[in-house]
């Protein structure tokens, strides 16, 4: 959210901030949803972590999809290697992690494909560590999931999203593509932030190119 934080390489080996053995506090309850924040989740439910730029803005478009479609949101940290770091740490490019919404949902009800349609279509994949004008290794594109049949699937998306980008004159996807790491949750100021603050600041943004993906909404 504060673009005078500009770090755009990852930190070095033995660069990173230690962090603290134990957890930052947060929010215990989802501000829209009144649903506790934290595991367990629901049997059968699945999670994926989406990087798209400041958390606060990606963090309400996965929300408005509707508690019957998505069963909860947090923002946190992922993808780096400092453990439980603060807002302030992140910022420094100093721990390597991005800015990521975690995403519970019941995949009998709303299908994977559905959740990569949401990511492509709303933010700029193609900017390599910034989206718009935050700038920094915290504002990467980053799709973190667990199991191989999710990853083979963005996979999959990210080429046939990349290949309307290039019609539309965009350049490659940088969007990083990993197994999910750790999670880390954020402070609670930042969980659910624009409903807390519907005048709060945004900077998400997408291409307007249509993900020719996400269009079955059927389980998987």
């Amino acid at each position: 959210m504060f673009s005078f934080l500009k770090r755009t390489a990852m930190p070095r080996t033995g660069e990173a901030l230690p962090g603290r053995p134990d957890p930052i506090p947060t929010a215990e309850k989802h501000f829209v949803t009144g649903r506790a924040l934290k595991p367990p989740f629901p049997e059968g439910f699945e999670t994926v972590l989406f990087g798209m730029g400041c958390f606060w803005g990606a963090e309400r478009k996965f929300w408005q999809m509707g508690k019957d479609r998505i069963w909860l949101t947090g923002v946190g940290y992922a993808a780096g290697a400092t453990p439980n770091p603060t807002y302030e740490e992140a910022c420094s490019g100093l721990t390597g992690h991005n800015e990521v919404v975690l995403v519970v949902y019941d995949p009998k009800v709303t299908a994977f494909p559905e959740l990569l349609k949401m990511f492509w279509e709303n933010h700029d994949p193609t900017q390599g560590m910034r989206q718009g004008n935050d700038v920094g290794t915290q504002y990467r594109s980053g799709i973190y999931v667990s199991g191989e049949e999710r990853r083979n699937a963005a996979q999959a998306s990210a080429a046939a999203f990349g290949k309307a980008l290039a019609q539309k004159g965009y350049g490659p996807i940088t969007t990083e593509i990993l197994d999910a790491p750790t999670f880390y949750y954020a402070e609670a100021y930042h969980q659910q932030y624009l409903a807390k603050n519907p005048g709060g600041y945004c900077g998400l943004g997408g291409t307007g190119v249509t993900c020719p993906i996400g269009t079955d909404t059927t389980a998987g």
